[in-house]
């Protein structure tokens, strides 16, 4: 895997994607997300494409997740992440819990490579999921 990324000026670089996608990041102007918030969106990313995917596969009736990240920062510099929780909300259709608990243990424990990665450098990372019953 290989991603590039190009100074665009003042505090903005571009990035782009081994598979052709343009992301913006900016560490101070607000015309980007900033590279830390990117790292949280690709936990999000990975963890919600593997709680998903086991979801499907286990014939529950999934119709919208949602993973809302949040982190604590060191205080001093490097400011690296110290704490992550991610909180999924699934909604479906008689969706069973025990189904959605496995899938975000699973995801949590073996699947997700971003969040098995941060919490081998010493990130504590914890989950929890809501359930929302559609019609």
């Amino acid at each position: 895997m290989q991603v590039t990324t190009k100074w665009d000026g003042d505090v903005r670089f571009q990035g782009k994607t081994e598979s052709g996608f343009d992301v913006m990041m900016d560490g101070e102007q607000k015309q980007g997300g900033r590279p830390m918030e990117m790292m949280l969106l690709g936990v999000a990313g990975c963890s919600s494409y593997d709680v998903v995917g086991i979801l499907k596969k286990s014939r529950q009736d999934i119709v919208d997740c949602v993973a809302k990240v949040s982190a604590e920062r060191a205080d001093a510099v490097p400011a690296v992440f110290t704490k992550i929780h991610i909180e999924f909300t699934i909604s479906g259709r008689k969706l069973k819990e025990s189904h959605v608990q496995r899938a975000v243990r699973l995801s949590a424990d073996e699947y997700c490579s971003a969040s098995i990665m941060l919490k081998a450098g010493g990130i504590e990372i914890t989950h929890s999921y809501n359930i929302i019953e559609v019609d």
